[in-house]
């Protein structure tokens, strides 16, 4: 997306507060599965969505509505009221407590028309949409989940959400999310009930490593490849729709002309940023793709409805930058299928089995790592509490060497895929340039 104007406006929070089951729930302590624990998804990540005024729900107040279903459906969800304890050898559990989330009622004196794309990721106004209390961030002894629902003079809100990705991942999330959609229109449980079941996606006895897991291990490279300064870094939206990936198919050989969208924007911005970094050409690249394991053709994991757990692998490829740099974009496109085809019921036991033998050892940090993760149809959107559909729904910003997409507009069928790519700043405007080399020249500005 391109610069925007500053766009000046005041929010008025009131004090966080605690929203408790509305029930007693269980006094127990659950256990989270060796797929939640592991160190890589310990970090709160925020979604951010934005709701039009609906003359139809006159005399209703947003803010009302979702805090009483909110209180409602955590007594079906109530390990997400707990609060997250470590155990022997740093296993995670969940203390179900029933002390509560975190929600903030907040005003805004400014309109979702005045807001305009200014809301989209990286959205610059996130803090003002989501405040972060004091001490309230932290993986073990917070709350797992804060909320800040926002009214705008216009008669719309913007809905903000902090959640902590071990206790689930944005498909679990979604499912959450969809039980309180349902309780504020007056339903009494929700229609998929939820399910722990976190022991089926735990390691093995005993457990053993049956596949690279090219994700966690440490390569070595040339000394110095990947030390960039971090102290000026940037975030930018990069927009690909019909035209995008018109332009981009023309790139392709037959065989792969009916690729996915999915396979094709990720292969073009892993060349992209790859370029852009100016990366040793011998050293190695990887690209990790986060896939859902719930339903076909994963249903031989036999992960039931109603699991909000985490079900996302990253099966990862391995390449030279010489290789990635200099191939046709094809290349690309068929490493994205060979990631993708790796990921199945064998792969999910062995990165439990992975995380266990190792000692769930951390991700690498390095800019030849690089992470995407498709949100375009994770649930989020569905989120709907009176007010219908929400405008724009998803992740607020990227993550160093993660990227996610998100629908542009979400209340269209046919949408563009919005992709917010975080590097250096001097790197990004490279990025943006190869981007546009890419791109056939009658699309005249890709990035919005």
């Amino acid at each position: 997306m391109g610069s925007l104007c500053p766009l000046l406006f005041r929010v008025n929070r009131l004090e966080p507060e605690l929203i408790t089951p509305g029930k007693p729930t269980p006094l127990e302590t659950k256990l989270l599965s060796d797929i939640d624990d592991q160190v890589g998804i310990r970090f709160h990540y925020s979604v951010i969505m934005t709701y039009k005024n609906n003359p139809s729900m006159k005399g209703n107040d947003a803010v009302m509505v979702i805090k009483e279903a909110l209180s409602r459906a955590l007594v079906f969800y109530y390990p997400l009221a707990g609060r997250l304890r470590e155990g022997p050898n740093r296993k995670l559990m969940v203390d179900c407590n029933g002390e509560g989330v975190l929600f903030i009622e907040a005003n805004a004196d400014v309109t979702l028309e005045q807001l305009g794309d200014t809301i989209l990721p990286p959205c610059p106004h996130l803090e003002e949409f989501l405040f972060n209390p004091p001490g309230s961030d932290g993986i073990l002894g917070c709350p797992l989940l804060l909320f800040q629902v926002t009214r705008l003079t216009c008669g719309g809100f913007i809905f903000g959400l902090r959640v902590n990705h071990t206790i689930c991942d944005a498909v679990g999330l979604a499912q959450f999310l969809n039980a309180i959609g349902e309780m504020a229109k007056g339903a009494d449980s929700p229609s998929i009930p939820p399910v722990w079941a976190r022991e089926l996606l735990n390691a093995r006895d005993p457990p053993t490593i049956t596949l690279p897991h090219y994700e966690y291990e440490q390569l070595l490279d040339s000394e110095g490849s990947f030390i960039i300064d971090q102290s000026d870094m940037a975030q930018r939206s990069f927009y690909f729709g019909p035209q995008q990936i018109t332009a981009l198919r023309k790139h392709l050989p037959p065989h792969l002309s009916t690729c996915s969208s999915f396979e094709l924007i990720t292969a073009c911005i892993w060349k992209c940023r790859t370029l852009s970094l100016r990366l040793n050409p011998k050293d190695t690249v990887r690209l990790s793709c986060a896939i859902n394991a719930r339903g076909k053709p994963m249903d031989d994991l036999c992960l039931p409805l109603g699991f909000y757990g985490n079900a996302m692998g990253g099966p990862t490829v391995v390449s030279t930058v010489e290789l990635v740099c200099a191939s046709p974009l094809g290349y690309g496109v068929e490493l994205v299928r060979k990631n993708k085809a790796q990921m199945g019921k064998e792969y999910m036991q062995s990165l439990a089995d992975f995380f266990v033998i190792r000692g769930r050892p951390p991700p690498p940090m390095a800019w030849n790592v690089f992470v995407v993760s498709d949100n375009r149809h994770t649930g989020l959107g569905e989120f709907d509490v009176g007010w219908g559909r929400p405008v724009f729904a998803g992740l607020a910003r990227a993550v160093l060497m993660l990227s996610f997409y998100v629908r542009e507009n979400n209340q269209e069928e046919e949408f563009g895929t919005l992709v917010p790519i975080c590097l250096p700043r001097m790197c990004l405007d490279r990025f943006e340039q190869e981007l546009k080399r890419m791109i056939l020249e009658h699309v005249e500005d890709v990035s919005k």
